[in-house]
């Protein structure tokens, strides 16, 4: 039988091509970059919900800036005393010390070492500058100066004012903008006096400027309206905690004797007294009844204090930080007193206890929330670090 015979339309050693429409192939490119465009955005947005985006493009600024400033120091100091008048070199560096722009200062600092004696219109230095205006890491920066420190002694400017009369004037509204409330305001007031007090020589404490004034006079006058808001803000936070504080007490006083379950009628003894959970009751009562009751003593002695000066320093901080940490803390107790009673009334049944137990927690976390960052500040403002960098030490 004859075979048919066809010749192979493809050879093993050929190449296959596919043919692909173009419109296809253009189709294809577009949904892909749809989708990268799709993921661009995403990336984009959760950047800057994280806040990665802001933190890049201030590192670039300041990157930036850093360029500029350099190259501007570098011409500065090829620059001669009258050329430097012409340019405002000295109204700019008065100004970067009323900011506090400290990178800018130590740049200027070691281009043209002789800006340091400069003073502006008021005849004040560059210290004193910066104390007036409350900028306590430019003051430690000049203050580490060995060299210059000769030259702050005796200064005072136009008015007659030394660096403590400058202390002692209130502080810029942008500084004590930064400080909550009116009491920690004349708090940090004070603690700046004290520093600048502690460096100066002794007999600068007496000296009386154009108007006749002492340093210490001129902070009572200067301060006054401080000192009122101060007691103002002191009196309303006191008032409002003591009532709370009272409450608490009432409340925890009453439950300790109005045990869950009752008492047995033969002995007086509590039915439930044998129970972990009613231990667990009764040392929470008994402990968030001694918290308040001392949160309580510490805010009527903020309402019956004298409200003097010095008090703002440590006294009503202390026993503000006092009263508002045992005050949570009864707070959190009295949770704890409200879950125990629970659990011997539902006799252990969990698929109950626990939604009430994680409810219970949210007024604990709300004034956690609202108060835990004032208690903080309070605290450090208190017995934290002093104002500047480093321990001052008297140069005279």
């Amino acid at each position: 039988m004859t075979g048919i015979w066809s010749k192979p339309i493809v050879a093993t050693n050929d190449t296959v091509r596919i043919y692909v429409p173009a419109q296809r192939l253009r189709e294809s490119k577009n949904i892909v970059l749809q989708v990268l465009s799709q993921l661009r955005v995403f990336a984009k947005n959760l950047f800057t919900f994280l806040g990665i985006k802001q933190m890049y493009d201030l590192k670039k600024i300041h990157i930036y800036s850093d360029k500029i400033l350099r190259c501007m120091c570098e011409h500065i100091s090829s620059l001669d005393y009258e050329e430097q008048l012409k340019a405002s070199v000295h109204p700019a560096f008065h100004s970067a010390v009323k900011n506090g722009t400290l990178e800018f200062i130590m740049e200027m600092i070691k281009a043209c070492p002789h800006v340091m004696i400069c003073t502006d219109d008021n005849s004040r230095t560059l210290f004193m500058s910066s104390i007036a205006n409350r900028q306590e890491k430019v003051v430690s920066l000049f203050y580490g100066l060995e060299a210059t420190r000769s030259g702050f002694v005796s200064l005072i400017d136009s008015s007659g004012n030394t660096m403590l009369h400058l202390a002692a004037k209130l502080s810029p509204p942008s500084q004590l903008s930064r400080i909550s409330g009116a009491a920690l305001q004349m708090q940090r007031e004070l603690q700046w006096y004290k520093e600048v007090e502690s460096i100066i020589n002794p007999t600068d404490k007496d000296f009386a400027n154009v108007k006749g004034q002492i340093a210490r006079e001129l902070f009572t006058s200067d301060h006054a309206d401080l000192l009122l808001k101060g007691e103002e803000w002191m009196k309303a936070t006191a008032t409002s905690c003591t009532v709370v504080g009272a409450l608490i007490i009432t409340i925890m006083f009453t439950a300790a004797f109005t045990v869950p379950g009752g008492y047995v009628q033969e002995s007086g003894y509590p039915i439930f007294k044998d129970k972990e959970s009613f231990t667990v009751f009764i040392v929470s009562d008994a402990i968030s009844l001694f918290s308040s009751s001392t949160s309580v003593l510490m805010f009527l002695g903020i309402l019956t204090s004298r409200y003097a000066e010095e008090d703002f320093l440590k006294s009503l901080p202390t026993k503000l930080i006092i009263g508002l940490s045992t005050l949570f803390f009864s707070i959190a107790t009295m949770m704890v007193t409200f879950c125990a009673a629970l659990m011997i009334i539902v006799d252990g049944k969990l698929q109950i206890i626990i939604p009430i137990v994680l409810v219970a927690c949210i007024p604990v976390t709300f004034f956690m929330m609202l108060q835990f960052p004032l208690l903080v500040e309070i605290f450090v403002s208190t017995y934290g670090p002093g104002i500047f960098n480093k321990k001052l030490k008297r140069w005279y």
